[in-house]
């Protein structure tokens, strides 16, 4: 078997096998991937661009699929879908440098008691001075990503937001959740964005699902 063969586009026909072998799950499973992406307080083609985003940083190529078509037939053009993606990539960035602070504790002695107090994250600048130019260019990611283009900087925080459940940052969530706020993110908006990315979280792994037939098959 080829290295190519493991991502066959038409594997994912096999899905519906699921709801005979463990027909209860895969309902519930189904019913939350309906809900979460139908329309609410958040547009569907928000909830696409936000699918899209979380799909890049789940890895799954099944579920970028899925949603790149379906967001499309929403009329999001490619600069949207682009913009979205850009916003993931910050954030998984964003995710491994925020937890670069509990790195700077472990190495200093000083992680004695909560690993995740709001404080440690004061201590990001100090890459600024440890890794000058690569903390610089991580920066100016981090800044650009989110700023308001063919996607509104609200939608751009609520796709921070959802992304930041799926990097499991807590530091991340905070400051995200904060920005949101301030753009006049709902409560119940950020519900629905966290919905999202709990969907996609579990459709990754229910779509892998088809490549673990296939070898289980072989």
């Amino acid at each position: 078997m080829t290295q190519e063969s493991l991502y066959q586009k038409e594997n994912i026909k096999r899905l519906s096998e699921f709801s005979k072998l463990a027909p209860d799950a895969f309902k519930s499973f189904a019913a939350l991937d309906g809900a979460a992406v139908a329309e609410g307080v958040i547009p569907r083609r928000t909830k696409e661009l936000i699918a899209i985003a979380v799909a890049h940083v789940t890895g799954c190529p099944y579920c970028i699929d899925i949603h790149v078509n379906a967001a499309k037939e929403l009329d999001v053009s490619k600069e949207e879908v682009a913009e979205a993606i850009l916003v993931a990539t910050s954030l998984k960035a964003g995710s491994t440098m925020a937890h670069g602070v509990n790195a700077l504790q472990a190495y200093d002695g000083e992680n004695g008691g909560d690993l995740y107090e709001a404080s440690n994250i004061d201590r990001l600048g100090e890459f600024a001075t440890l890794a000058p130019d690569a903390f610089r260019a991580f920066a100016q990611l981090d800044k650009e990503a989110v700023k308001p283009g063919e996607v509104s900087g609200k939608d751009k925080e609520l796709i921070a937001i959802a992304v930041a459940h799926v990097t499991g940052c807590p530091y991340c969530i905070e400051i995200h959740t904060a920005n949101a706020k301030k753009l006049d993110v709902t409560k119940a908006e950020m519900a629905e964005a966290i919905l999202v990315a709990t969907s996609l979280k579990a459709g990754s792994a229910m779509a892998h699902g088809v490549n673990a037939l296939n070898a289980y098959d072989a």
